[in-house]
């Protein structure tokens, strides 16, 4: 994907049941559909995080999805700060294991 000055990036931390329920590969799925960069992982403490980049409202509509997640997931929170970095390329799985 190519990156325009108008698009938004966001860094997002997940909490909840949010690992081991497949919530990376279905991020990377909607993220991928939506024609976004960017990246995900798990962290130590339990919870995931993404820095998702695109058009305004496609980045909108992930985040809205990240707050349901896939269907085994239970999210407890979606924390949303801008990224003043750019992500650039294909949305991809970081430190998997």
């Amino acid at each position: 994907m190519n990156q325009t000055t108008n698009d938004r990036c966001v860094h997002v931390r997940i909490t909840g049941r949010v690992q081991g329920v497949g919530f990376r590969a279905w991020m990377r799925g909607q993220a991928n559909a939506r024609n976004l960069s960017g990246w995900v992982r798990n962290l130590p403490d339990g919870a995931v995080e993404a820095v998702i980049c695109g058009p305004p409202d496609a980045v909108d509509e992930m985040i809205e999805a990240c707050k349901d997640g896939p269907r085994w997931a239970n999210v407890a929170a979606v924390e949303v700060s801008d990224e003043a970095q750019d992500a650039g390329g294909a949305f991809t799985i970081v430190n998997e294991r």
